[in-house]
């Protein structure tokens, strides 16, 4: 009996240790088996918790619930009612810290980005972008080293494209690249996240102003003897298209020449070449400041440039020590561009800016609206208002931009624009310079509101700001 008893207890305990066998055997026919589906099987995991939802269900399942796979009904659930450990927390995607570990400055995070792109947490709501702007580019100002720029890219899944210590913004400006066609203003709702990033931009796109466009009628419209005029050694920047220097108009005329987009090759040089004849021009077809230098930025390519290039242009120009920068074209706001002209006008130089030629309604046109540029609109012979220009509060001077004999090319052409107009007035402050060396940027404004002879409605208004541009007048004032 007793050894009957031993045989059937071995049988019963033989059987036993197969039933418990099936399962494990079942688990390792996958060569590869998925962690979580064996966790929901043996309830041994915190993610067995989850395992009865509906796979359809990715608003707030587990991880194994999103990636589709198949678990017991919720039936099953009830029978293993308490799980053999505490549920682990799913962390949070967030971006690299403010400060990032010492060990961690020499560059980017081994294994490639921090965070998906797509998981990324915004602490702004998305930036609204008006104007033209390129579509995959942010610019950014990053308080950190070139390792600090690299993690912020892992981290954002962005390309460095370019990046640069600015002068005039003070820091360091980083061109990113957006890879995976986010929109621009997502990307600069998410860097917000990230206190080493201090001011993000989109990468604006800015127009030269030249209207299509008969003699130049502008020395006696501003009450400037052109027998007398002389901007005789005062440094004067311009940036805009290519020029061609060998016009007879700019002989000995470029100081410095820089090309802030030598990538690109110069198919245009018309405007550039009228802009610096119409400031100081020789020979027949005189400037409003013979004898001025003109220190030239290229920066424009099929009339458009953008805000990285001009910025670029721009820091050129305050290292070249000049006391003006005439800036004949328009675009959209960007507060990068609005930092570099209050640093400019700070260091003591006058900005001059066109006013626009997009029509009676049309949006401030910036760098010419921002405070402390003197924005320039255009008038023809008879003092009328071009009908293509800009209105607004921040219309400052008027001159004349309209049908004018300006250098062009190898030879000369007839152009209409504010930014003629922008370049006479660069002219004249450049005659008020050479005469009086010491006077500030606010007493040349100043000088030029009081003295203007005005136009239009009586008193300061949106079509021709303070009026004409009187140039002898606002010598004596």
């Amino acid at each position: 009996m007793a050894a009957e008893a031993v045989i059937r207890f071995a049988a019963m305990l033989a059987a036993a240790m197969t039933i418990v066998a099936v399962p494990a055997s079942a688990q390792t026919k996958d060569p590869n088996p998925d962690q979580t589906k064996i966790d929901c099987r043996d309830r041994t995991n915190a993610a067995g918790a989850d395992c009865a939802k509906d796979g359809s269900d990715t608003e707030g399942g587990s991880d194994a619930a999103q990636s589709g796979a198949v678990f017991l009904p919720a039936l099953i659930v009830d029978l293993f009612p308490n799980p053999a450990a505490p549920p682990t927390p799913v962390p949070t995607p967030r971006p690299e810290p403010a400060t990032p570990p010492a060990d961690t400055q020499a560059g980017p995070p081994p294994g490639g980005p921090i965070v998906s792109p797509t998981d990324l947490i915004a602490v702004q709501p998305p930036r609204a972008v008006v104007g033209d702007f390129v579509p995959d580019e942010v610019l950014v100002t990053v308080d950190g080293d070139a390792g600090a720029v690299q993690q912020i890219a892992a981290s954002f899944g962005l390309q460095v494209r370019s990046q640069r210590q600015s002068r005039l913004l003070g820091t360091t400006l980083v061109r990113f690249g957006i890879p995976d066609g986010r929109p621009v203003g997502v990307v600069l709702a998410q860097l917000a996240a990230d206190g080493r990033t201090q001011r993000r931009e989109p990468n604006h796109v800015y127009s030269l102003q030249q209207a299509a466009g008969i003699v130049n009628y502008a020395f006696d419209r501003i009450a400037l003897d052109s027998k007398q005029a002389s901007g005789e050694n005062v440094r004067i920047a311009v940036i805009d298209t290519g020029i061609d220097d060998t016009n007879p108009a700019l002989s000995g005329v470029i100081a410095g020449q820089f090309d802030a987009m030598p990538d690109v090759p110069i198919e245009k040089r018309d405007h550039g070449t009228s802009i610096d004849g119409l400031i100081a021009g020789v020979g027949a077809l005189e400037g409003m400041a013979p004898g001025a230098k003109i220190y030239h930025a290229r920066a424009f390519e099929g009339g458009k440039s953008t805000m990285d290039v001009i910025l670029s242009a721009l820091d050129w120009a305050a290292e070249q020590d000049v006391r003006i920068i005439n800036m004949s074209f328009v675009g959209p706001k960007n507060d990068l561009l609005g930092v570099a002209c209050r640093n400019a006008r700070a260091l003591g130089m006058v900005l001059v800016a066109a006013a626009g030629n997009n029509g009676p309604k049309a949006p401030y046109g910036y760098p010419a609206a921002f405070d402390g540029v003197v924005a320039v609109t255009a008038t023809d012979a008879k003092d009328g208002l071009m009908p293509q220009a800009n209105r607004g509060a921040y219309v400052f001077i008027s001159a004349p931009g309209v049908e004018m004999v300006a250098p062009s090319g190898a030879g000369s052409d007839l152009v209409t624009g504010t930014s003629f107009a922008a370049a006479i007035v660069s002219g004249a402050i450049a005659n008020l310079i050479h005469a009086a060396p010491d006077r500030s940027a606010d007493d040349i404004e100043k000088a030029l509101a009081a003295t203007a002879r005005d136009l239009g409605p009586k008193g300061r208004d949106n079509d021709f700001g303070y009026g004409l541009l009187d140039i002898k007048a606002a010598a004596k004032d």
